[in-house]
């Protein structure tokens, strides 16, 4: 596992999505490095069958995907003592795809479920972002409830949604593809060839992965038809059982 980890991460170079969803503003929660907005993981419980038959606790991920993002994931499954409880993606902002990649191999390797919704935190109504954000950090558990509705699935949902045992995106879910882009944290000035090379080589590691993970790659044809000017294409719900995004 640590190979798939850690290929393209240590030099910094990684493919993006351009997320439609607006990133956070909360305070990172890594560390120097760390991006404001980053996904956060923490365990949320709710009523009975809130996510799902017989499913009244899950884990919320909440954020964009970035560079350590996968050490988190590792972190709070390891805590939870055996239990599999589903994780609950819900990515804002310009996401690595190279992790989010990563973060669908934990899942699958841990025998996870995942589906696509915002959790919503009891203790967080009537406060701020960052006062919630000090809520969250710890790791929960948290009372909440899920709001599946209008919630937008990007590449980068797509990728750790697929790694998903089974996988679930509820009525008003919207699965929406724009464009990628690569980018080196560690040195921005990346040239157009070498840029392009990158891009085929990555986008070849997401067709193989999304076909080990069982999801046909038509989704990642779409993006990167769609790679640059701004441009998305949604997929429509009706598709979703056909390109086997979704299980039974």
């Amino acid at each position: 596992m640590i190979r798939h980890l850690m290929r393209g991460i240590l030099l910094g170079i990684a493919l993006l999505a351009t997320g439609v969803a607006q990133a956070q503003t909360r305070p990172a929660i890594g560390g120097v490095n760390s991006a404001p907005g980053a996904m956060i993981f923490y365990v949320a419980h709710g009523a009975p069958d809130a996510c799902g038959p017989g499913c009244s606790d899950w884990i919320a991920a909440e954020g964009s995907v970035q560079w350590d993002t996968y050490k988190r994931l590792l972190a709070i499954l390891d805590r939870q003592a055996g239990r599999k409880l589903p994780v609950v993606i819900n990515i804002k902002g310009d996401s690595n795809l190279n992790v989010a990649s990563s973060l669908g191999r934990i899942l699958r390797d841990r025998g996870i479920d995942a589906a696509v919704a915002a959790t919503e935190v009891e203790a967080c109504n009537g406060k701020s972002e960052e006062e919630c954000f000090a809520l969250k950090r710890p790791g929960g558990p948290l009372d909440a409830k899920e709001k599946p509705s209008g919630i937008a699935c990007d590449l980068a949902c797509v990728l750790v949604l697929s790694g998903g045992v089974h996988r679930s995106l509820p009525p008003g879910s919207r699965v929406v593809l724009s464009g990628m882009a690569i980018h080196n944290r560690l040195a921005p000035n990346v040239s157009a060839e070498h840029r392009e090379s990158l891009t085929s080589i990555f986008t070849d590691q997401f067709r193989r992965y999304l076909g080990e993970m069982g999801i046909d790659h038509e989704l990642l044809d779409v993006a990167v038809s769609n790679a640059g000017g701004g441009r998305y294409v949604e997929i429509p719900a009706s598709e979703w059982g056909r390109l086997h995004l979704v299980t039974q």
